[in-house]
């Protein structure tokens, strides 16, 4: 059974983009499908302007897209929220420069769940 993985990108995208260092404003996602604990496909899916639904316009399109984890360097509580009420489990991902030292990360066991510590507080400084 495969799971689907979003990381917050930098354009292009992919495994050798830069980390989106905040998920509801970054460009696009990287989407990693993995398959018994390896990555089996990766592809991307831009994101949805954040001013339509606010900071819970993004939760809702990645979770319509069968996203079930997002690696993520900086969020809000508000959205932090919403992935949780979506099932979608949230890891930090903060401290990796680029999308696929992230996901080797995420596949190690390695990334913490992301709480409320690691949230933004508004004003856009991440």
């Amino acid at each position: 059974m495969s799971t689907l993985l979003a990381v917050p990108s930098n354009m292009p995208g992919g495994l050798d983009a830069g980390m989106g260092m905040h998920f509801g404003h970054c460009d696009i996602y990287t989407i990693v499908e993995i398959e018994d604990g390896a990555v089996k496909n990766v592809s991307t899916l831009e994101n949805v302007p954040h001013q339509q639904g606010g900071c819970l316009a993004p939760v809702q399109h990645l979770a319509s897209h069968g996203v079930k984890a997002l690696l993520a360097g900086g969020m809000g509580f508000r959205p932090l929220m919403g992935f949780r009420q979506v099932g979608i489990d949230v890891y930090y991902a903060g401290q990796f420069a680029t999308v696929g030292d992230a996901v080797k990360a995420f596949l190690a066991g390695q990334l913490p769940a992301f709480s409320e510590q690691f949230t933004c507080h508004g004003g856009g400084a991440h």
